[in-house]
């Protein structure tokens, strides 16, 4: 028996506990629902109509083995990642001065945003670019580029400042991404128009041996960003991404390189958003369809030595109280990390709003160093390897986008699907839906729909300058960004013209420990939408509230308490608020059999949950005007 006490074996946590297993969870799970659907109150869905379990198990997974090494993500995929900023900047001395700063404070890798249809930033041209660069040590900096629909212009001028700098090894990824382009702006850039490859005359090739070629690690990116921040399903990105890559592959093909040459060639771009798990889940199940392309391909061992490139979501920043933004991107990253992306890009919290000052960049960069030197991130592979919920929902993910992507090659492939609008109106589906469970807080945002803060966020962020408009020769329909809190947003905007402060008066009734669950309900789903609640302690009597009412100025009135307060109280409350002037009176809850004397007495409305949060918020705030 050892004499150290940290050599002693540990007994198992579960030692003298009975043996569980799956059917007597279930059977004490269903104890409790009464009779309830278990698939309805317990298993979640995403927006691919993919089912998220209460529990699992290993035998969740293909044979119950989750830990077989053909499951868990290649070596290549697993390693320190790249802390990459983006910079908007839109004159080459402020961008100078950002990407010192971002450099000398920890960043790996800037990236350069070139003012284009849909964008803003630096001019496309070469002087800019070159004044933009010179005082930047390329030798300990990684270049990139976000070009739009100025792609092959601004690689050739990178190119040549690299050569003329001997910093070929710091350009990065040059961007080059005609079908992402089409996604955004409708512009066809570089491509036939017959999808069939690449346009004539293109004086470039991404090889080193082809003479004035440009040298980077990275010419071309099949990107999935434009789709997720139009609000595509988790599947509809990986598929993107994937079709994507196919049409270059085939483009790079036909001008001579194999898909073993062509793939490192090739960066692959993804967003992550502050689903952790469901996006840990995607960036597997994206890495798992490259692999499946490599290997019809006869290259899957080129396909570990492609640019894994991730972004925090743009459609899941808010502009209201950003500083909860701070959570999302947290969260974001650290899923990015640990499912082996080799550059990540943390967007600033204000990033919704405009420009990031210096504090904004700095607290983006700094999420990725927290994360890398002192979470230790950067120095574990694949952690998410093993979890029964992640490869169950892995494996899924790939399933369904391997679906869609062969539906969309069935279709003519990429380019053919944007310009028909095949995407574009899967798409808009998704969006749709997603939408609506916002509206009715099914899906709850943070800070915007859930928890919102009314007031000063003590944000100072100039808004964005409006970007160029894509040529109205569009060969496809643009995808806009969509994001999430938008539709509150414009309530909160729409309440903030209100003078002054547009407000409830809140009915409390009977004790605390009986409205309160209410009360703080509707508190914070009007709050939602910018309005304020004038509270009240708790009524008795019905006169004591009609009083109060008339003495607060309000003109509508809600009626919070519990259903047994609500059957000795509210119809009496309800008539003495009419009396009182109440031009609207809400009751928070459901009527039940009460709901014709109720309505008699005066309700005008009934608010629930799961009803459309949105419509009710604002037929309150046009009562208000």
């Amino acid at each position: 028996m050892p004499t150290d006490p940290l050599e002693r074996p540990i007994p198992p946590l579960a030692a003298g506990f009975p043996a569980a297993d799956d059917a007597h969870w279930r059977a004490l799970v269903d104890k409790v629902l009464k009779g309830a659907d278990f698939s309805k109150r317990l298993v979640a869905r995403t927006a691919d109509g993919i089912g998220i379990e209460p529990l699992y198990t290993p035998e969740s997974t293909d044979g119950g083995n989750s830990r077989d090494d053909a499951r868990r993500l290649p070596p290549d995929f697993s390693r320190g990642w790249m802390i990459a900023q983006v910079r908007p900047e839109t004159t080459p001395e402020t961008f100078a001065a950002a990407a010192l700063d971002d450099i000398e404070n920890g960043a790996d890798a800037v990236t350069i945003r070139l003012a284009a249809p849909g964008q803003t930033g630096l001019p496309a041209n070469f002087a800019t670019i070159e004044a933009a660069l010179a005082p930047l040590p390329l030798d300990r900096v990684r270049i990139s580029l976000e070009p739009g629909a100025h792609a092959i212009h601004a690689a050739l001028a990178l190119n040549t400042i690299a050569r003329a700098r001997n910093a070929i090894s710091s350009v990065a990824r040059l961007g080059i991404d005609p079908l992402g382009t089409l996604a955004r702006t409708g512009e066809l850039i570089l491509l036939r128009k017959d999808g069939n490859g690449l346009a004539a005359g293109i004086p470039w090739l991404p090889t080193s041996s082809s003479s004035g070629a440009l040298f980077c690690s990275a010419s071309l990116t099949a990107d999935a960003r434009p789709y997720h921040d139009a609000g595509a399903s988790e599947a509809q990105e990986i598929a993107a991404l994937a079709a994507t890559l196919v049409t270059y592959l085939r483009c790079l093909e036909g001008e001579g390189l194999t898909p073993a040459k062509a793939l490192p060639r090739i960066a692959l771009a993804m967003s992550a958003d502050a689903d952790i798990f469901l996006t840990m889940a995607k960036l597997r199940a994206a890495r798992r369809v490259v692999t499946r392309i490599a290997d019809a391909c006869g290259a899957r061992t080129s396909a570990g030595r492609m640019q894994f490139a991730v972004t925090t979501s743009a459609r899941m920043m808010a502009r209201r109280d950003p500083w909860v933004n701070l959570l999302r991107i947290t969260t974001a990253t650290a899923a990015s990390a640990m499912t082996g992306a080799t550059e990540i890009t943390a967007l600033p919290h204000t990033w919704a709003l405009g420009p990031p000052d210096a504090l904004a960049a700095r607290i983006a960069r700094n999420v990725g160093l927290v994360l890398r030197e002192e979470a230790g991130l950067g120095r574990i592979m694949d952690p998410a390897g093993g979890s029964w919920a992640v490869e169950r929902l892995t494996d899924e993910l790939a399933a369904k986008a391997w679906s869609i992507f062969q539906e969309w090659e069935g279709e003519g492939g990429m380019q053919a699907v944007l310009t028909s609008g095949l995407v574009q109106d899967q798409i808009a589906a998704v969006a749709e839906a997603r939408a609506k469970d916002i509206a009715t807080r099914h899906i709850e945002l943070t800070g915007v729909s859930a928890f919102p803060q009314i007031g000063d966020d003590g944000s100072t962020t100039p808004r964005w300058q409006l970007p160029s408009q894509p040529d109205a020769r569009a060969h496809a329909r643009p995808l806009p960004l969509r994001r999430l809190a938008e539709p509150f947003e414009a309530l909160r905007d729409a309440a903030d013209k209100i003078r002054p402060t547009p407000r409830v008066f809140l009915a409390s009734l009977g004790p605390q420990a009986e409205h309160a669950a209410r009360t703080m309900w509707i508190t914070n789903l009007l709050a939602a939408g910018g309005i304020g609640v004038i509270a009240t302690d708790g009524f008795t009597a019905s006169a004591e509230a009609g009083l109060a009412f008339d003495e607060s100025g309000a003109q509508i009135a809600c009626i919070c308490g519990s259903d047994e307060t609500y059957a000795l109280l509210a119809e009496a409350i309800a008539m003495t608020l009419k009396g009182a002037g109440a031009r609207h009176v809400i009751l928070a809850g459901r009527p039940g059999p009460h709901e014709p004397d109720l309505r008699a007495a005066g309700i005008d409305r009934f608010w629930t949950a799961g009803m459309d949060v949105l419509a009710a918020l604002s037929d309150t705030l046009d009562r208000l005007r």
